[in-house]
Parts: C-alpha cells; sequence; structure tokens
C-alpha cells in the first residue's frame, strides 16, 4: 500500500493511497484496517501511561462481540467509503477535501497547521512523516 496524501480526524481518517500488487482497494483496505487495529490495541494495552486503558479495551471489546468477523477488539467501524480516483483533477480535489477536513471541522485556520495531516508537506512545510507510507500488510 502507498499512502500519498492522509488526514488523521479525531473520529474517523481519509486516505488517498494505491496497492502496489493486484488487490481490489476494498480489499486492501481491510487488510490495512485489520493491520492497524492489530497496532494500535497493542500500543494501548503497552502503553503504561495510558490513563483510559481500561475504558477503550472495553468499549473496543463490546464492538467486537457485535461483529461476526471480530474476536477480540474491534477499532474501525466497518462502514467504508472508499472511491477510485480516475483523472489529475479528482485526484487534486480529494486531497484538498482531505486537507481541508480539519479546517471545516474548526480543528485550525489552515490545513498545514493540522499536524496529523500530509497538508504540511504539500505546502512545502516538514511534515510528520518523511515520506511516502509503504505498509507492508502481509
Amino acid at each position: 500500500m502507498e499512502i500519498y496524501s492522509w488526514c488523521i480526524m479525531p473520529n474517523h481518517i481519509h486516505l488517498v493511497f494505491r496497492s502496489v500488487i493486484a488487490i481490489k482497494p476494498e480489499n486492501l483496505l481491510g487488510d490495512f484496517k485489520r493491520f492497524t487495529n492489530r497496532k494500535i490495541i497493542q500500543a494501548i494495552i503497552d502503553n503504561p501511561k495510558e490513563s483510559r486503558k481500561e475504558w477503550m479495551l472495553e468499549q473496543f471489546k463490546k464492538a467486537a462481540v457485535k461483529s461476526s468477523n471480530v474476536y477480540d477488539y474491534q477499532f474501525w467501524s466497518h462502514d467504508n467509503k472508499p472511491i477510485e480516483l480516475w483523472s489529475n483533477k479528482v485526484i487534486t480535489e480529494k486531497i484538498n477535501y482531505i486537507h481541508n477536513n480539519p479546517v471545516a471541522a474548526g480543528l485550525v485556520y489552515r490545513p498545514q497547521d493540522y499536524d496529523y495531516s500530509s497538508a504540511k508537506d504539500d505546502y512545502g512545510e516538514k511534515g510528520l512523516l518523511n515520506n511516502i507510507i509503504v505498509a507492508d500488510l502481509y
């Protein structure tokens, strides 16, 4: 998975990505969610300073009980809204939408002021990550 643009909001995430192998985007997104679910849950469990650990794990366990395909903890919801980006114009529109999401939510005044997105990089500033993320999900 190559992620080109991203924004982590308080209750959801936006990604512009492509698969580096022949796999349907919805399947790749499912793999991404399973992989990150395990990593996030483990990070919560392993963090001795996390004061909300028990409460969060209880909530994720309750969500898993309601699911037919999750056995322990469910971090992500099952609904996704993946769309195929078919032209440079649409790609630019979606990246602008993603980067303006924190502005629309009233979290910052400018997209590049939000630390948890790739907007800084697009505005020529140093972002949180060094380069395009390549995650090996298999």
